[in-house]
């Protein structure tokens, strides 16, 4: 089984050369050159989370010469040109894991497919692989080799040591720019067949939420959920145009010895860190040290986490994984929907048959959430559409709309109306309670629908 990545050793190639700046220096080329032995129907995996700027636009300008490479994108974040229009489906066959901005379009309208995936998920040749490994090339960026030959991968790992320990050849763009952070963190000069040096805009930020000031509506979510979270407890954020803000509205300013466990971390997670509300002292596993796969959010935070030891980043098959999350006690998993039905099953995907984004670490946190000794999962929505003309509380999700957390996997939902508890409620409780949270002005046709379904009749 080749996803278990911490049980690997270090290197494709185990061999330490003393000179490992000669393979460097060896290997060091511009782009054109690196991607020139890419093949018509060939399989092209990019890395997830900051694809390679050079690498990517000189395999997008081979588009008249090739046909039919499949290019494997997992979280789209910079445009090569093949999410435009169907003209570039001959030459690129391109698939993504989260629809983004970038792919929405393309990917409801057919010439970009969407893969279903989980990162939890067993990854092997006979159960059926991750798209990222066993590729016939795969780009990833990376740092400048330090002194013993060792590159960072930045402010994410993911999936990336997996990817390059199973291609068949790796190509690695260097960027001056990109952090160094601790745990696994990391890939020796050996692993690479070619460098290819750019100096690309990092874009520190992952978070959607810009640094305006803080809506009245993340704060009254802060008030609420804040007060579901207790000291010593371990956090999980989730992103979100309401659960990115949690941290800079104030939901934890009055908390102590609070943990980190979380996929990413959004805006303003490092001020707690300074303000000495995240300690990560009462953890259960970790314990002093804050852990995600993916470190991020502002300058100010990327700057604060760059060589800071007490940040460590593990491969996304560790870190989003119910049975890791599971061991933090008082975890307290807190994401974002776009809407839920009376029954409980929520979506952070699509809206009937539209597709808006992915899972991500939803079901994975929730899941470790209830699990975990003391855990908590908690969901969070705005009670209408941004205009106010739907409600996000509905009485079945509309047709063909994927569920991303399950009835059974809810536990407590948060508008901004208040807090509906879940666990071990019949379906006549549940509904009652979220009708409650509900925005006054469809209560009335939610409990119409409620009696016809959940009371005698």
């Amino acid at each position: 089984m080749f996803n278990r990545v911490r049980d690997l050793p270090i290197l494709r190639n185990p061999d330490f050369r003393a000179d490992w700046r000669r393979h460097y220096d060896s290997r060091l080329v511009d782009a054109e050159t690196a991607v020139a032995g890419i093949k018509s129907g060939d399989h092209v995996a990019f890395c997830r989370g900051r694809e390679p700027q050079a690498l990517g636009l000189a395999l997008a300008a081979r588009r008249n010469e090739l046909q039919n490479v499949r290019v494997t994108l997992p979280q789209p974040g910079r445009d090569f040109g093949w999410y435009d229009d169907a003209t570039w489906v001959d030459s690129f066959q391109v698939e993504v894991g989260i629809t983004t901005g970038l792919s929405r379009e393309g990917v409801n309208n057919g010439w970009v497919l969407f893969r279903v995936n989980l990162d939890m998920a067993e990854s092997t040749p006979d159960l059926g692989a991750n798209p990222s490994y066993c590729a016939d090339a795969y780009l990833v960026e990376i740092s400048p080799p330090d002194e013993h030959g060792f590159c960072s991968f930045g402010a994410s790992v993911w999936d990336k040591p997996m990817a390059i320990k199973t291609a068949k050849k790796v190509m690695g763009e260097v960027n001056p720019k990109m952090i160094r952070t601790y745990g696994e963190n990391y890939v020796h000069v050996t692993e690479f067949d070619y460098f290819v040096e750019n100096e690309a805009p990092t874009g520190w930020t992952i978070s959607k939420t810009p640094t305006k000031d803080i809506p009245p509506l993340a704060k009254r979510f802060a008030e609420l959920v804040g007060g579901l979270v207790n000291d010593g407890g371990t956090i999980q954020l989730g992103l979100g145009t309401i659960s990115e803000w949690l941290p800079r509205a104030g939901a934890f300013d009055n908390h102590v010895d609070l943990g980190l466990f979380s996929e990413l971390t959004p805006r303003g997670t490092t001020k707690l860190i300074e303000g000495g509300v995240i300690t990560n002292k009462r953890k259960t596993i970790h314990r002093g040290k804050c852990i995600s796969t993916a470190a991020g959010g502002g300058r100010d935070d990327v700057t604060f986490i760059n060589e800071n030891p007490m940040f460590e980043l593990y491969n996304v098959e560790y870190v989003v994984n119910p049975m890791t999350v599971a061991q933090n006690d008082n975890f307290v998993a807190m994401n974002q929907a776009m809407a839920i039905d009376l029954s409980g099953q929520s979506t952070a995907e699509t809206l009937g048959t539209y597709q808006w984004s992915g899972p991500g670490g939803q079901p994975a946190m929730a899941m470790g959430a209830l699990m975990a000794k003391g855990g908590r999962s908690i969901l969070m929505l705005p009670s209408t559409s941004n205009d106010g003309t739907k409600s996000r509380i509905v009485s079945v999700l509309p047709e063909g709309t994927s569920v991303t957390i399950p009835r059974y996997l809810s536990d407590i939902v948060v508008t901004e109306y208040g807090v509906a508890y879940m666990r071990w409620k019949t379906l006549r409780e549940r509904a009652e309670a979220l009708i409650a949270i509900a925005h006054p002005d469809f209560r009335g046709e939610l409990e119409k629908a409620a009696r016809s379904r959940f009371w005698p009749h």
